[in-house]
């Protein structure tokens, strides 16, 4: 009798386990399937999210962020986003720390830029043209230049390169070399475009020439260039770094006699209307330039109106 009851003891006792047992069992599959509040139901933040709501830009005041925050009132998918200015080595910088940490960032960028030639980036579409299509870079002189100085005037009114020709050199610069440096080297590998600049130029003894430029790198590239040539002429040329708007007004004036730098007809657009009739535009020196908003190309985001408002 004892051993009986015993034996009954058991055999509930094993009963109990295997309910128990199935019952976990059940559990586990309804979390493989979804059906609690586990970590594998969790929801992935969004792009916009990750990026809370924060576009990466450049110096207040220039056009390219202008045009960004425009782009937060007219798409509906930026509203409530933020263009945050900085300068154009800052957003460089945040941008070669996202990509080696494969992070999302959205940047406001320009080409030609030495970025290009170093990551794989992509311009997000941008259907409602609110940074324009295609932008050139211009020359402009102070009025008088052509009767002062002759030859000064001739070397910025012939000189042209183009994005690639930009792009070695600001990319030689981020790499270490000295800004004058790098220009010399393309100079020296490039005599034929050079000759054309310089076609005609007679050589002058130590005539000065001032130029002002925007510290991008675009525009620090392009001006130690010029500056090289021109004194490769005889020039005792002067480079001196501004914010964009004195860089206008000092041509304007005549306080420096000109600057390659001029983008137009989005980036400068407004300062151009403002001071065009007080210099001379030279023509463009550089073509096929663009603003607008850069990714990563590892960023799973092709256009603006893929984005997420900040509600």
């Amino acid at each position: 009798m004892f051993n009986l009851k015993w034996k009954h003891l058991g055999l509930t006792v094993v009963l109990l386990l295997s309910l128990l047992l199935a019952a976990c069992g059940s559990n586990d599959e309804d979390a493989g399937n979804g059906n609690d509040d586990g970590d594998d139901n969790e929801v992935t933040e969004s792009v916009s999210e990750q990026l809370d709501y924060t576009i990466t830009g450049i110096e207040p005041g220039s056009g390219v962020v202008g045009s960004a925050e425009e782009a937060t009132e007219v798409y509906d998918s930026l509203a409530g986003w933020e263009v945050a200015t900085s300068s154009s080595g800052a957003m460089a910088t945040a941008l070669s720390e996202a990509i080696a940490n494969e992070e999302p960032i959205i940047v406001t960028g320009w080409t030609p830029h030495w970025k290009f030639a170093k990551f794989d980036l992509k311009y997000l579409d941008d259907p409602e043209k609110v940074f324009g299509d295609e932008e050139v870079i211009k020359t402009m002189v102070r009025e008088g230049l052509e009767d002062e100085k002759p030859n000064a005037y001739k070397v910025l009114d012939q000189f042209n390169w183009t994005a690639a020709d930009m792009e070695s050199v600001m990319l030689e610069i981020q790499n270490g070399a000295d800004e004058a440096e790098a220009a010399q080297n393309w100079i020296d590998n490039n005599q034929d475009k050079v000759a054309e600049w310089t076609e005609g130029v007679e050589d002058v003894d130590g005539v000065k020439v001032e130029l002002v430029y925007v510290l991008w790198d675009s525009e620090i590239a392009s001006t130690n260039v010029v500056a090289k040539v021109l004194e490769s002429k005889g020039f005792d040329v002067t480079i001196t770094s501004v914010e964009n708007a004195a860089m206008w007004e000092s041509v304007a004036t005549g306080n420096t006699d000109g600057m390659v730098a001029a983008w137009l007809p989005g980036t400068h657009g407004d300062l151009y209307a403002q001071f065009q009739d007080d210099l001379v535009d030279l023509g463009e020196n550089l073509t096929g330039a663009k603003i607008g908003l850069v990714v990563p190309s590892y960023m799973d985001v092709d256009s603006i109106e893929d984005l997420q408002p900040n509600e």
